[in-house]
């Protein structure tokens, strides 16, 4: 029987999802590759629970991850287990969130966000988890075949249910996110966050406007793919293979080639290593400078990288003289 450690929450360990009531760690644990039916359950079962030990209270999956073979929904079973079998009694201190937008299974409503789909979706999900609730159900993207009211009107039904205490949106452009925020409101259904790829090499999320309009919703953004993909790590400061799995939401990190992506970690590295953090370190700590990031989600089948990216915490503050080189450097 797991037995939680006692020392798992720490002072200033929390950050609000803008101005709602909703908590969150400063870094979650998400559950996108090598958490399928295909993986070590075992292996898995340790890298969560050594996670919530140190104070990783959120995990983030999808009703479509495990889709690398494993099948799809494999990864809200896996976590469904260990939920069942080792965290039973700590449900009221985790946040569970899942999505549904991408494909799931064959037809038309296996895709999308139509109230259908979302409907079936959260259905789908917690008889997986073995939950009656999540905390966060979001639109796992933005479905230009559905009206963004038809969309909205599904999730805020969903909390009214009781299938999920909060909403939020992925993969939404700052359009999309003002049409959903305007009829939330109005709603008065609790959307706390906007999910969306995010770090420290790729300012999509500044750069369109979509951070201040998150801001001005009063919810908060949580970055996935803080790492790019482990880019922002010591692994690549030589070379970056051929073939190498970009996320199709950072390939413009690449546009002026491998060599001049290198030369950027490098100083990047160099900065880090004056601060005595790691490359990786040092970028989730970047992404946390501003409070409207509520919690990047790091994604790690490692005990020990789970340990390594949580020292990012010991170090959140950079000298203004740290921020204008690291400016610089990514542009």
């Amino acid at each position: 029987m797991y037995k939680a450690a006692d020392t798992r929450y720490q002072k200033d360990s929390v950050r609000h999802a803008g101005e709602t009531g909703l908590m969150l760690p400063p870094i979650s644990l998400g559950l996108w590759r090598n958490y399928g039916s295909n993986d070590p359950l075992n292996q898995r079962r340790e890298v969560i629970l050594h996670a919530f030990d140190r104070g990783i209270f959120h995990f983030d999956v999808a009703n479509n991850y495990g889709n690398n073979g494993s099948g799809f929904g494999s990864t809200e079973n896996l976590l469904g287990q260990i939920l069942r079998t080792d965290l039973k009694s700590y449900r009221d201190e985790l946040v569970i969130s899942t999505k549904a937008g991408y494909e799931i299974h064959d037809g038309p409503y296996g895709t999308g966000t139509s109230r259908k789909s979302l409907l079936q979706g959260i259905n789908d999900s917690l008889a997986r988890l073995g939950l009656d609730y999540v905390d966060i159900f979001y639109a796992h993207r933005y479905d230009d075949r559905t009206p963004i009211a038809e969309t909205v009107r599904a999730l805020d039904d969903i909390v009214r249910s009781g299938k999920a205490l909060y909403v939020g949106v992925s993969n939404y452009e700052k359009p999309q996110l003002m049409q959903a925020v305007k009829m939330f409101k109005q709603l008065g259904t609790p959307f706390v966050l906007d999910q969306m790829s995010m770090n420290m090499l790729n300012s999509h999320v500044q750069d369109s406007g979509l951070m201040d309009a998150v801001r001005d919703s009063k919810a908060g953004l949580i970055a996935y793919g803080p790492l790019a993909e482990g880019l922002l790590s010591d692994r690549y400061l030589k070379d970056i293979p051929a073939g190498f799995g970009i996320h199709h939401t950072n390939s413009a990190l690449l546009a002026d080639g491998k060599k001049a992506l290198i030369k950027k970690l490098n100083d990047l590295n160099e900065i880090a290593i004056s601060r005595q953090q790691t490359l990786s370190q040092m970028a989730l700590a970047w992404l946390l400078i501003d409070p409207v990031v509520t919690s990047v989600i790091i994604g790690t089948t490692s005990v020990q990288h789970v340990d390594d990216n949580l020292k990012a915490l010991d170090h959140l503050d950079f000298t203004a003289d740290e921020v204008t080189r690291i400016r610089t450097i990514i542009g």
